[in-house]
Order: C-alpha cells, then sequence, then structure tokens
C-alpha cells in the first residue's frame, strides 16, 4: 500500500512541495501501533509478537488524529521505531491537506475508520510479491531470517487471511498487481487531480482517504 501511495505522490508532483504546503499527505497505519508493555517488547524482540492483529493498533488514536484532519486541524503523528518496537517521544507534524492518503494493512477492519473514508482502495498483490517485500524490508531494520520466517508463517499470514481479506469487500477499488498496475493508478491520480481543480465537491463525503 504505501508503494502505490508513493508513486501517487510522486505522479501528482506532490514530494517536491514543501510539508506545510501540500495538498495530498499520506497517513501510515503503523504509525499508530500501541506502546507495548515490557514483556510484549521482550517478546517482540524475539519475533513472537502479533504486529498484524487489529488489538496491536492504538484505535482510538487513530480515529481521533484523522477526525482532527478531516476537519482541517494540524496534529502530531506518532513515531514508531520499527527496530526497537518503542512510540519515540519525537512527532510528526502533520498540516492540513485536501486530499489525504490513509494506508494500512487493517484501515478497513474498525467501521468508526472505515466509515470516514470517502474512497476505499484495497491493493491486491500476489502473496509470493508479500513476502518477498517483506523479507527484505526486514532484513534491512537488522532481523534475521530466520526469524522473519518464523514470524510470517506464525502471525503474519494468519493474520492476513483472517483480518485483513475479509476488508477487500468494503473496497470500491481493488488494485491488482500494486505498484505495476499503472492503468489504476493514473485513475486514480486522474480523481484526486479532479479534486484538487474543484471539479469534484471535495467536501461532499468528507476528505477523501485511500487505502
Amino acid at each position: 500500500q504505501s508503494t502505490v501511495c508513493e508513486k501517487i505522490m510522486e505522479l501528482l508532483g506532490q514530494n517536491e512541495v514543501d510539508r506545510r504546503q501540500r495538498k495530498v499527505l499520506i497517513l501510515s497505519q503503523d504509525s499508530f501501533y500501541k506502546v507495548l508493555t515490557a514483556d510484549q517488547k521482550a517478546k517482540a524482540l524475539k519475533g513472537q509478537y502479533n504486529f498484524d492483529h487489529p488489538d496491536a493498533f492504538d484505535n482510538d488514536l487513530m480515529h481521533t488524529t484523522l477526525k482532527n484532519i478531516v476537519e482541517g486541524k494540524t496534529v502530531e503523528v506518532p513515531t514508531y521505531d520499527f527496530v526497537t518496537h518503542s512510540r519515540l517521544a519525537e512527532t510528526t507534524v502533520v498540516y492540513p491537506a485536501d486530499v489525504v492518503l490513509f494506508e494500512g494493512i487493517l484501515v478497513f477492519y474498525s467501521q468508526d475508520i472505515r466509515d470516514m473514508f470517502h474512497l476505499r482502495l484495497f491493493v491486491d498483490t500476489d502473496s509470493d510479491v508479500r513476502l518477498s517485500r517483506r523479507v527484505l524490508r526486514d532484513m534491512k531494520r537488522g532481523r534475521d531470517l530466520e526469524q522473519i520466517l518464523t514470524q510470517y508463517t506464525t502471525f503474519v499470514k494468519p493474520a492476513f487471511e483472517e483480518f485483513c481479506l475479509p476488508t477487500k469487500k468494503y473496497a470500491d477499488v481493488i488494485i491488482p498487481r500494486g505498484v505495476d498496475n499503472m492503468v489504476a493508478i493514473n485513475l486514480i491520480v486522474q480523481h484526486i487531480q479532479d479534486i484538487l481543480n474543484g471539479d469534484i465537491c471535495k467536501w461532499q463525503r468528507g476528505a477523501m482517504n485511500g487505502h
């Protein structure tokens, strides 16, 4: 999902714009992981904590933050360190924007959050591609291959099938092949440009948010 959002930002030319002036912004569900207890953090460092379960996220903070963003307020978003599995003291200031792309594996799971979205996108990527990307990402975070694969088979894959995949039915648009599907991405980019140009009333159903 993050790769698709980054491609959308790139095609809209928003990456070159100062953060205070951007009309489009990306917000990640990963920023809202809960603060772990000492016991949970010890498990996480051994790859024995399920970060793909709905309970791993601070849904109240997520909902409040999104609500404030939709209302055009400047907010502070948590910064999460994936190496130490900790929420850092520093926050990221997010300024009001016309379009918000909210991405994450379980953004459709909670109805309160799901109902806030104007447009729901489900990025449908092959399981082998998902695994390979996860291996590369987690190895960059200093984890060894055996731990990554064990965590994938124990937590990631079962959680995807139980919690993420069923939310596909809530999507307005499904994007097969992810960032390789430039036809779908260009359609989304055009839709966002229409909103920014005022051709679509962006406040008719609230701010547009995507998965």
